[in-house]
């Protein structure tokens, strides 16, 4: 091994002494006396081989990562006490003992049995894996054995890392993870003492062909980037806790030389089986050829007003009051697509399940067929549990796995409120739109308007401008009576009927009227006959 430009002796006394003398050095450093930058860090030329990768072990995380963690580096894992550090270093270590290698958990902050009881929750068995604790013994609390003449730094962070390394040596692991930096930190004194001691715990693990993993859990008063600028990579969770509902939390990886990762922030969730990563959706990456087909509704008059049905990779967004018929005319295509033998999936917000049958069989729509033969496949979203990553996730599982052709949203309110805190919700709706697009699926949205009736009714999510073809429903009163309307208003790239239709709900289904010629302000809510005057604004 190569240390500041002097050949060191690759012998385990040598190389404990030199940690040990690492972490106790406390002037200025002498340029030969060690070096920030390890020959293994260097790039390497076109020569050498592809470098090998280790899977971390966590859903989703790889992709994030690029393909996951270069072997023989050292990386920092940072995030507040609960955010799954822990979580993410036991699955490490877990996926590298399924593949045979030696592992090591060296634990200075949780004992044994806690650890084991992390594991358990999660349905682990942690065979397998050797932990090692560096806790301090009871004696340590008695008054005779606290430090008087040294600082703690001068005994026991020497200890406690000769009893590490020697483990290293004896086990010869080729994963390690580090739990945690805070107690090397406290016992190290200053910052100074304690980069170095980090930089010797680098240099000793270079070339023994073993991945480590230090774990971080923020608790110093002042956050220092000096383990940041030593790690090979840098992951970072984060954990936000809304007024209502569960923990959001959300991962970011802030560094990784030599690699081509995911940028930007990526939802993950904790539950039994460890914790899962849900990568944020870039909509360019799954780009497809794709031929425009058009997609039939199964209702002549209402093909008629959207020039022939729906086309493959298209949206649309059915807009109007609560309870003018927005989600029924969604599955009413979810259903004739069904009957073709293709695939549909609706995530719905604001109803239930059952209510969604029943209401659909009140009306001859008979959804029970269909989803017992998975035709149609109903997920019914709870809003306060559900982040955008996990929603992506279930969209983009129904298009890959299930080659579902007909998507519903129901409703674009639901979805807001599922994330109030979102300040970019309508760019990740493009970029879901995008994305099925690609892929074929006709994206069908509900948008309910504020209010019932008039001509000042505004929307939650302004989508329109987003979606491919817009279907308006609006009430109106017509000799004492609430009558609905349908219109298409908006319809890109193809042609379509103008006018507005009497729409109606009955028990034989949907039903659309002739076009209403002979009233006018029909969307204003209160109608007038064609031949009436026009009322006096003073």
């Amino acid at each position: 091994m190569v240390a500041g430009g002097q050949t060191v002796a690759q012998t385990p006394k040598s190389v404990v002494q030199a940690c040990i003398t690492a972490g106790k050095v406390d002037g200025p450093s002498q340029p030969n006396q060690r070096t920030e930058q390890h020959v293994a860090d260097l790039p390497s030329s076109s020569a050498d081989p592809v470098e090998a990768m280790a899977q971390i072990g966590v859903p989703g995380l790889d992709d994030v990562l690029g393909g996951g963690l270069t072997v023989n580096r050292l990386y920092l894992l940072e995030g507040a006490p609960g955010a799954g550090k822990t979580t993410i270093a036991m699955q490490f270590l877990l996926e590298g003992a399924r593949h045979g290698e030696s592992v090591l958990y060296v634990t200075l902050s949780e004992t044994a049995n806690e650890l084991a009881g992390v594991a358990r929750s999660h349905g682990w068995d942690l065979q397998g894996v050797h932990v090692r604790e560096m806790l301090p013994n009871n004696d340590a609390l008695e008054p005779e054995e606290q430090y008087t003449m040294f600082h703690p730094s001068e005994v026991e962070l020497s200890e406690t890392t000769l009893k590490i390394l020697a483990d290293v040596e004896l086990l010869r692991p080729q994963r390690v993870v580090f739990d945690s930096l805070s107690e090397l930190r406290l016992l190290a004194g200053n910052s100074l003492r304690y980069r170095r001691q980090i930089l010797a715990l680098k240099q000793f693990f270079a070339g023994r062909n073993c991945t480590v993993l230090l774990l971080d859990d923020m608790t110093a008063m002042e956050h220092d980037l000096q383990v940041q600028s030593i790690s090979h990579a840098v992951i970072r969770l984060d954990q936000h806790n809304s007024d209502f509902g569960s923990t959001r939390r959300r991962l970011l990886v802030t560094k990784y030389r030599g690699r081509q990762f995911r940028t930007g922030y990526h939802d993950y969730t904790i539950g039994r089986g460890g914790l899962r990563v849900y990568p944020r959706l870039v909509a360019a990456e799954h780009h497809k050829p794709l031929e425009q087909v058009r997609m039939p509704s199964g209702l002549p008059a209402l093909d008629a007003l959207l020039g022939g049905g729906i086309e493959r990779g298209t949206s649309t967004l059915f807009v109007g009051a609560p309870g003018t018929g927005k989600s029924t005319l969604g599955v009413q295509f979810a259903l004739a697509a069904a009957r073709r033998g293709e695939c549909s999936a609706l995530f719905i917000f604001d109803e239930s399940v059952n209510t969604l049958r029943t209401r659909s069989a009140g009306m001859g729509m008979e959804l029970g067929p269909f989803i017992d033969q998975g035709l149609i496949r109903v997920r019914q979203v709870d809003p306060a549990e559900l982040s955008p990553g996990e929603f992506v996730h279930l969209v983009r599982e129904a298009v890959t796995e299930h080659q579902a052709k007909v998507l519903l949203i129901d409703s674009l309110n639901g979805y807001l409120n599922a994330m109030p805190d979102e300040h970019f919700l309508i760019v990740q709706l493009h970029e879901l739109l995008t994305y099925l697009g690609q892929h074929g699926v006709a994206t069908l949205m509900v948008g309910a308007h504020h209010g019932l009736i008039g001509g000042n009714m505004t929307a939650a999510v302004d989508a329109s401008y987003l979606a491919d073809a817009v279907v308006l429903l609006r009430y109106f009163e017509l000799a004492g009576e609430v009558r609905q309307a349908i219109s298409v208003v908006k319809k890109r790239g193809g042609h379509h009927e103008r006018t507005i239709r009497d729409f109606s709900l009955t028990e034989t289904g949907i039903h659309i009227g002739e076009p209403l010629r002979n009233f006018r302000g029909i969307l204003t809510g209160v109608p007038l006959p064609v031949d009436a005057p026009a009322s006096n604004p003073s």
